[in-house]
């Protein structure tokens, strides 16, 4: 899956961007009290996306 693609399934689901790492990006569901990083590669895996879809309790796209 492409990053922004998830990135804005992220925000869509009422997720914010906490903070900028130098090799991820940090997003919490302030709703559920989860935090979870994104790694800035164009492509993130399939495996990996369901994983921060369910840390922070979002739906998976």
């Amino acid at each position: 899956m492409k990053r922004r693609d998830l990135l804005r399934h992220l925000e869509a689901s009422g997720c914010v961007l906490l903070r900028e790492g130098a090799r991820h990006s940090v997003y919490v569901n302030r709703a559920a009290r989860k935090a979870a990083t994104v790694p800035r590669h164009r492509e993130i895996n399939d495996f990996l996306v369901r994983r921060i879809c369910k840390d922070l309790e979002v739906p998976t796209p």
